[in-house]
């Protein structure tokens, strides 16, 4: 069905919180991940991301979730639908149209960077 989400995930710790997004793309059995340390915004400066091991389809859906030994809190910010546009086999490069309220434009992934700009 080409679903995606944006997931705000807060880890409080003793005397630091860590905040970062994670971002799936559905991809039949489950979902490509990266982490996100920002949201990319429309039509500034690549983020730096980092591949993440593919996460269960079940986090397409869910909206706020405590995760177990105190790894932190879940929250969806954004979801929507995408295109697939270009992709190579490993999704080290990748170029998806999304549709959401955040995350809306085109999307491309280079390695460990990603960029959103307006879609034409």
């Amino acid at each position: 069905m080409n679903r995606w989400v944006l997931l705000e995930h807060k880890i409080d710790g003793k005397n630091l919180v860590d905040i970062h997004y994670d971002f799936l793309i559905e991809n039949k059995l489950d979902c490509l991940t990266w982490k996100f340390l920002e949201i990319p915004s429309l039509n500034k400066s690549f983020v730096e991301i980092e591949k993440q091991p593919n996460h269960r389809l079940v986090w397409l859906s869910r909206v706020e979730y405590q995760l177990s030994n105190n790894r932190g809190l879940v929250k969806r910010i954004d979801h929507g639908t995408f295109s697939n546009i270009f992709h190579k086999k490993d999704y080290r490069e990748l170029r998806i149209i999304l549709n959401g309220n955040i995350l809306n434009g085109l999307l491309t992934i280079d390695s460990n960077f990603c960029k959103l700009t307006k879609n034409n």
